[in-house]
């Protein structure tokens, strides 16, 4: 296998020690709450594992146990590098990390492909921190699986939900979702925003998650957009910021965690 794209950010967001980045998932995932089923679908931030790292465990600690059930993930993250029209896919037979090599399933590159939004372009994933951060959570907990990467630029909802339709699958294939919340605000100004985006993404209301709620809204838009017409339901199982793991309280960034399954919650 000779096209394979190596880490971009191993040591700079995550450990680039297997141990050490092994441990330090394996410690998110015990501290975490699993919150109900297996989801269909997640969202979870992409920082560096000290600020979000915890808030992710939150999404994936549902999906531990699923190992060998679920063998393919489509992960959605917005392009922080290179500004880009649709969507881009990678021309990569598979991706790399200190845990190991994902392969990329071909087969549904090709079909995203088909559609007119969706284009290969390489360099958007080259630099890329928000897809790379959940491939060792992802290897952690499902073992082996094929990936589908594709990083969401000026695209509409209803483009990003054609392609999440298209790839959606059965029980076999995760959705995942990368996005931060809002962006350096002062600590009470990022939780107002937070909670307010949260409401949002419980009701299934892409119409109201605006610019400065995420930067990943374009993907988040279209995962709840398909869910609504699916039939999903949606929880916050975590909803943190940087002032809340490792940082000041005067610039933060906010983290959330969202699960989605065919099952409603029970809302406290």
């Amino acid at each position: 296998m000779a096209n394979i794209r190596p880490p971009a950010v191993a040591d700079a967001f995550y450990p680039g020690n297997a141990n050490k980045l092994r441990a330090m998932i394996a410690r998110y995932l015990r501290e975490a709450r699993a919150w109900g089923p297996p989801p269909k679908a997640i969202i979870a931030p992409h920082a560096g594992y000290l600020y979000s790292g915890p808030i992710a465990a939150s999404a994936y600690a549902p999906l531990t146990g699923t190992r060998g059930r679920i063998t393919r993930v489509v992960l959605l993250g917005p392009a922080h590098w290179v500004a880009l029209s649709g969507l881009a896919a990678s021309s990569a037979e598979a991706f790399a990390t200190p845990l190991g090599i994902v392969p990329i399933d071909q087969q549904a590159v090709t079909q995203a492909l088909a559609l007119p939004h969706v284009h290969l372009l390489d360099t958007a994933h080259r630099q890329e921190h928000c897809l790379e951060v959940h491939l060792p959570f992802l290897q952690e907990i499902l073992g082996k699986f094929r990936l589908v990467p594709l990083v969401v630029g000026d695209a509409t909802t209803a483009e990003v939900g054609e392609v999440l339709d298209l790839l959606w699958g059965g029980a076999e294939t995760l959705i995942v979702i990368s996005s931060d919340l809002s962006h350096y605000h002062d600590y009470a100004t990022a939780k107002q925003l937070d909670e307010a985006v949260s409401r949002a993404i419980e009701a299934l209301c892409w119409d109201e998650i605006q610019e400065e709620h995420a930067c990943g809204r374009v993907p988040i838009k279209g995962l709840l957009a398909v869910a609504r017409k699916r039939g999903l339901h949606a929880k916050t199982v975590d909803l943190r910021n940087s002032g809340d793991t490792a940082g000041p309280h005067d610039d933060v960034v906010g983290y959330g965690a969202y699960v989605f399954t065919d099952e409603e919650y029970v809302h406290n």
